[in-house]
């Protein structure tokens, strides 16, 4: 059915760990053989790109054809290099524009290109997407999007774009009129070529990608409710943005003699609900990982419209709310993180493997341990689903689940409101060149522009903005132990790079101010920045502090899933965080995970929870199990 659709651009998104990847991969594999007078790209825009992990091949970011399938190419888009050819593209362009935007000189920027940009991975894989489908590189391109947090992000960007193309108008607009002024003409140049291409391009790429006909997007889920819940608000992001869904993919079902299990009845019924119309597709689950193109080739045949499927009927609830108790613990556990004196935990992982269940619990379990300490478990990840694990809506603002536990989804849009106010509101004044010293130059350079862009939504800040919410807690004092639910691996390390990130930009900006400050003044903005900076790299020492944080990372006993762990676990090494603890979720006896993989951490084993009706009481199953030392359970 998927691949029998007419369109040019294909994306693949969903909640984070529901094989995404892999229907990515199978999915193309299909596109190719059925069109072989075509030629047909698997791209990843996810940073923690798996592509190379599902088709066992290496993959970078030159599109390199599949031995067996010549009109198939894979390629996993490389941010930095990205960066490095926009910059040979267009960086003295855009110097230029933001030099007459501004008081800076074009060399004061060249810095800013080196350093670590927040959305950089959703804004190089939006405009890469775009060229290709603009230069006709291929004749239909498949997605392996980023987590649906993130997706939705990438697509946001396209507004972001439109007013920061808007606000270089205006600095070239005002470059237009004092040209006019003093010389009595003005002859266009290369930067009204750049800002005119740049409008057509996003023009015609917003038209193709809210274009049913050419674009659609296929969400990929499993039968369980979490994934539900975040399948219908992706859903209904994807209308708010005019974005195509293409249909829904329900992936590793269980099934008995060829149908689904009568135990996924009602969750089936309400994806075809959420599906407004469109397909679903069943795909059952596999009796081991489908990696390697035999693999997947033999998954695809198995994919079926869920409507020519006859589920039986779902019988009667018979797990109570106790039914935890059933399973007993595996040695050993995670020791009590607040009597060690813990005041950060940070749970990451590949998507999918259970870090939202993992969070929630240790948060329950520990709060029920230590009744007279307050604790807090917040979700960091865009695509939040802390609320669903605790079967109660969450938000911003603390919900309190015990008198000594709280939870809370960061709202990007709340902080970054606050930040404005705090800060990005003075920077844009100050960019501007609109100060009392500055008053004389201030028809050439108003703030309008820069005030425009700063109002816009920021798409891929999320991970900064994180770091600022959990630098005010942690600053407060007000809580023993905050544990964080993140999001997926390439986002995670993008919120433990921002500390640096961060530090630099201010860095630029005080060297900026040095120079300038006797044109912008603004000495008590600059003191506010000052001591964000030194917050910034005081919660910098705290993340490399094992007796501050504590990083416990979560995986299944799945090739893809090891192999982006073991990226993970380099990367962590590299910048000098510890870590102690692996959580194996979904244990079976005797399916150990290898023991070369994690020579230094302690692998904590939580065996396969058994449904129940309500995620809750499986956030509890698995506080019991994680948590109660050996010698006392019974």
């Amino acid at each position: 059915m998927l691949t029998s659709s007419p369109q040019q651009l294909i994306m693949v998104s969903g909640k984070g760990g529901v094989g995404k990847t892999t229907l990515s991969c199978g999915f193309a594999r299909q596109l190719a053989r059925q069109h072989s007078d075509e030629t047909v790209l698997l791209l990843s825009t996810d940073p923690a790109h798996s592509l190379g992990d599902v088709l066992q091949i290496a993959v970078d970011n030159t599109p390199a054809a599949l031995p067996d399938l010549p009109n198939m190419q894979v390629r996993a888009l490389d941010a930095a290099l990205l960066l490095a050819q926009f910059r040979a593209d267009y960086g003295t362009v855009l110097e230029l524009l933001v030099e007459r935007g501004s008081f800076v000189e074009g060399d004061d920027l060249s810095p800013v290109w080196d350093m670590g940009w927040p959305g950089l991975d959703e804004l190089m894989a939006l405009l890469e997407i775009q060229r290709i489908l603009r230069d006709r590189e291929a004749d239909r391109v498949v997605v392996d999007m980023a987590p649906s947090g993130h997706t939705l992000s990438l697509f946001a960007l396209m507004d972001f774009l439109d007013t920061l193309l808007a606000a270089l108008g205006q600095f070239q607009q005002k470059h237009r009129t004092l040209t006019e002024t003093l010389a009595g003409r003005y002859t266009p140049d290369e930067a009204d070529r750049f800002i005119a291409d740049m409008r057509h391009d996003l023009e015609q790429g917003r038209g193709l990608i809210q274009d049913g006909t050419r674009a659609v997007c296929w969400v990929v889920g499993i039968p369980e409710p979490m994934s539900l819940a975040e399948s219908d608000r992706f859903i209904t992001a994807l209308d708010r943005l005019s974005i195509p869904l293409g249909g829904l993919v329900i992936n590793r079902g269980g099934q008995s003699e060829g149908r689904p299990l009568a135990t996924h009845r009602s969750v089936l019924a309400q994806f075809e609900t959420i599906a407004r119309g469109q397909p679903v597709l069943w795909v059952p689950l596999q009796p081991s990982e489908p990696v390697g193109t035999v693999a997947l080739d033999g998954l695809m045949a198995q994919v079926k419209p869920l409507a020519a499927l006859a589920v039986p009927e779902e019988p009667p609830a018979d797990v109570s709310s106790t039914g935890y108790l059933r399973l007993s613990p595996i040695a050993p556990g995670i020791e009590d993180l607040v009597a060690a004196g813990r005041r950060l935990v940070v749970v990451g992982g590949k998507g999918g493997v259970g870090k939202t269940t993992v969070s929630a619990a240790l948060g329950w379990g520990l709060a029920q341990r230590h009744p007279d300490a307050n604790l807090r478990v917040m979700s960091i990840d865009p695509a939040h689903s802390l609320g669903d694990a605790f079967g109660q809506p969450l938000g911003h603002e603390p919900t309190l689940l015990l008198p000594n536990l709280q939870a809370q989804e960061v709202s990007a849009d709340v902080v970054l409101d606050q930040f404005r106010t705090d800060y990005l509101w003075d920077l844009a004044d100050m960019m501007a060149g609109d100060g009392d010293i500055a008053g004389g130059i201030q028809l050439a350079y108003g703030p309008d522009a820069w005030r425009q862009v700063v109002a816009q939504a920021l798409p891929g800040i999320d991970e900064m903005l994180s770091l600022i919410t959990v630098m005010d807690l942690l600053e407060r004092n007000e809580h023993q132990l905050i544990v964080l639910d993140t999001a997926p691996t390439g986002h995670l390390l993008r919120f433990l790079e921002m500390p640096t990130a961060l530090g630099d930009w201010l860095g630029w900006i005080f060297k900026l101010w040095i120079k300038y400050k006797d044109v912008v003044g603004r000495v008590e903005f600059m003191g506010r920045l000052r001591t964000l900076r030194q917050r910034v790299l005081a919660a910098q020492e705290k993340l490399k502090d094992p007796q501050h944080t504590e990083f416990i990372g979560v995986v299944q006993n799945q090739s893809a899933v090891l192999a982006e762990t073991k990226r993970l676990n380099q990367t962590l090494r590299d910048r000098g965080i510890a870590q102690r603890y692996i959580v194996h979720n979904r244990y079976q006896p005797g399916l150990e995970l290898p023991g070369e993989l994690f020579p230094h951490q302690c692998v904590v084993r939580l065996a396969a929870l058994p449904p129940t009706p309500l995620p809750f009481d499986q956030v509890k199953q698995a506080a019991y199990l994680l948590l109660t030392p050996p010698t006392s359970r019974g």
